[in-house]
């Protein structure tokens, strides 16, 4: 006959307690934010996160400007802080790490009927290395300050010539980070 083992058992109920009650505070705050994730026309809302790829992992910045209720246009800025460097041919250049994008987002949280404190936003961006698209979301925890998270992915590249560091800000990447409304009320 085997016997149990009360300290696991423990130990993993004390496990389920803190997974619970973390689920609970997320939960209860989503449900409970105070402020709306997208207003519309003259809504402006600035992230800044991290930038996670293949080869690097950077920081990037965007400006996101309401011109009507379910659209806006920004822009983007990213460089690469931890690039890969290739030992023969040294590390990459500066044009290489950065990079600058415009961008235009259709924001459905409104019109998917989400909460006020979550934007779903699908968009197009044209950057100094490709033309491509993105989705991503935000959630406002509080009056200004919120999480997103974003997925970025080429449609057409510039320039295809085999170039080493070419992949750097132009293949499939993830922001994710800090939004913040800097709305005039």
């Amino acid at each position: 006959m085997k016997m149990l083992n009360f300290a696991a058992v423990k130990y993993n109920i004390e496990i389920m307690k803190k997974i619970f009650l973390t689920a609970m505070i997320a939960v209860f705050g989503v449900a409970n934010a105070q402020s709306d994730a997208f207003r519309g026309t003259n809504d402006m809302r600035y992230q800044i996160g991290v930038n996670l790829q293949d080869g690097g992992t950077g920081v990037m910045t965007s400006l996101d400007y309401g011109l009507g209720e379910s659209f806006s246009i920004g822009a983007q800025a990213g460089y690469l802080l931890g690039a890969k460097e290739i030992d023969a041919l040294g590390k990459p250049s500066f044009g290489d790490r950065f990079d600058i994008k415009a961008r235009f987002n259709a924001n459905l949280g409104s019109v998917l009927g989400l909460p006020q404190n979550i934007d779903v936003y699908p968009g197009l961006n044209l950057g100094l290395k490709n033309f491509g698209g993105h989705i991503g979301t935000r959630v406002f925890f509080d009056k200004g300050f919120g999480l997103f998270a974003e997925a970025q992915f080429p449609f057409a590249k510039y320039d295809e010539k085999d170039k080493v560091y070419n992949n750097l800000n132009n293949q499939f990447q993830m922001n994710v980070g800090v939004s913040f409304d800097i709305s005039k009320k």
